[in-house]
This record gives C-alpha cells, structure tokens and sequence, in this order.
C-alpha cells in the first residue's frame, strides 16, 4: 500500500533521489573502468530486480494495466534508464566535462517545457526563476571543472557527436520527469520502479549478455562488488521510488528543479570523497542551484 506523502516529505524526497544519482554517478567510475559498461547495467538491473521482486506484486486496490500504461512504462524505462545511459556514457567518452555540463544545465528547463507540453502544467514565474537559477549552478559546475580537460577533449574531431549524445540524456532525463507525473496517477510509486526496472533489464539483456560471455569475473576485487551493489540498489531501487514518490505530490516543473541536485551532489562526493578541491566558482554553483531549489520549494503567495 502506497502513501500519500506532504509537499514538505515530497521535496525531501526529490532532492535526495537526485543527490543519490549523482553520488553514484561519481562513485560508478571505477566500476567503469573494471566492467564493461552493457554488463554493468545488466548487472545493476538484474540486482535492482532481485532486490524488489515482491514489488512486482500487483496490489489489490490497483486497477488493470491499460494498453497506455504499459507503453509509458516501456517509455520510462527506454528513455529515462536504458537509452539516458547510453548516451551520457557515450556522450562523455566523446566531449569535454566542461561542455557535458553546460548541456546538462538544460535539465530543468526541459522538464518544465515537456511537462507544459504534454501535462498542460502552468509554469509560474517563481517556478522560471528556479530552474534558472539552477540552470545557472549547472553551468557554473561546467565551467569550473579543470581547464586541461577541456581542452584535451575540445580537440577530440567527434566532439561534436559527443555534445548532441549528451544533449539527447538530457531529452531522455525530462522525458523521465514528465512521464514519470504521468505514471504516479494510475500505480503506487513501488510498482512504477518494479516495472520499469524489469523492462531495463529485458531492454539491455542481449548486450548484457553477450558480454558476460567474453568476460572474466574473477578479475573484479571485493570492493567493486560491494560498489556494484550500492550502485544497483541506488540506481534501480532507491532513487526511483524516492523520485516517484515526491512526483505523487510535486508538478512535474517544479520537479525538474531538484535536477539541479544531481551535479551538485557529484562534485560533493569529489570533494569529500574522492579529495578534489573546491574552487570559489563551484562555491558560487552550489549556492545558484540551492537558491533555485529554495525558491522552488517555498509555499505560494496566498
């Protein structure tokens, strides 16, 4: 039985859903460099599902999949877990971080002009001025990332593919967002992540497979386990049913803003973790984005 939560829970749930993409997108690079990237995400689906089989269970208070449903379900996993991987692990491999960035600041904007477009959702003017706020500490991380890397990709002659690959995650991440809104009317926020995870892992199955067969198991350490499974349960369990959750409550717009959590988490994690430096550019990033998510949160005006 799924619950109803408050706006105050439901914000709490958006911004730490996003917080966990991006811990775990940074904590992942060492998962990439020990395992193939299709036999990566097979593992992760095929944990995440093993995780939540009980989940599949169709309740006895939810109503039957209509044929609509189902193919939003196929949609949300498509886009928002199989092909926004493919493209941003690509996308990155091709183009600078500092170009990824910035095009990864189009998040918000594209969740609050998809979710006006297809859930006919009012965009309020507080709500314009949040996502460009966070927008605006996106970009900033962009640009503050190491000049050298730019510059060793900006050189790279398929930089250009790189950058449409990336900006197509961003298509496929605000099409999560909307189709996610879309979802939480008609199943609980558990079925929604049962559903599209095992969709996931039909989606990637024959890849993932194929690798595996090629593949030396044995020569991954204990520790990559131990962060494969954090990564599975975050990646398939956790941060969507904490995203499905807050969605229940939060239109789809004002949503989008806490996308902005996602790279603000990730040069945490760098920072604090992995033993980067902060710059005072990524200082000023990180309070951008916080102000867009404050302002995105704030009780209306009566």
């Amino acid at each position: 039985m799924s619950f109803t939560p408050s706006r105050p829970v439901a914000y709490a749930c958006l911004a730490l859903s996003m917080s966990l993409v991006g811990s775990y997108v940074a904590l992942s690079k060492p998962l990439v460099a020990a395992i193939p990237v299709f036999l990566l995400a097979w593992l992760r689906f095929g944990i995440g599902g093993a995780a939540m089989l009980h989940w599949l269970r169709k309740p006895a208070n939810e109503p039957p999949l209509t044929g609509r449903t189902r193919g939003l379900l196929f949609l949300e996993s498509f886009l928002g877990n199989f092909l926004f991987s493919i493209c941003m692990l690509f996308g990155v491999s091709l183009t600078s971080a500092v170009s990824a960035g910035v095009i990864m600041a189009a998040i918000p904007a594209a969740v609050a002009l998809l979710s006006r477009l297809f859930l006919r959702e009012p965009i309020s003017g507080r709500t314009w001025t949040a996502i460009a706020c966070a927008a605006l500490g996106i970009a900033l991380l962009g640009f503050a990332r190491p000049a050298e890397d730019a510059t060793a990709a900006g050189t790279h002659r398929l930089a250009w593919l790189g950058n449409l690959l990336v900006l197509g995650a961003v298509l496929c991440e605000a099409a999560y967002a909307v189709i996610g809104k879309a979802l939480t009317g008609k199943l609980g926020p558990k079925r929604i992540t049962a559903l599209i995870n095992l969709w996931g892992f039909a989606l990637v199955t024959p890849l993932g497979a194929y690798a595996a067969l090629q593949f030396d198991f044995a020569s991954v350490g204990a520790g990559s386990w131990l962060l494969l499974l954090f990564y599975a349960l975050a990646a398939s369990v956790w941060t969507v049913w904490l995203w499905m959750t807050g969605l229940k409550v939060v239109p789809a717009a004002q949503a989008g803003v806490f996308t902005a959590m996602l790279p603000v988490s990730a040069a945490a994690v760098g920072v604090l973790v992995l033993g980067e430096h902060l710059t005072a550019l990524q200082v000023l990033a990180f309070l951008s984005a916080l102000v867009g998510v404050l302002l995105a949160t704030l009780p209306p005006r009566r």
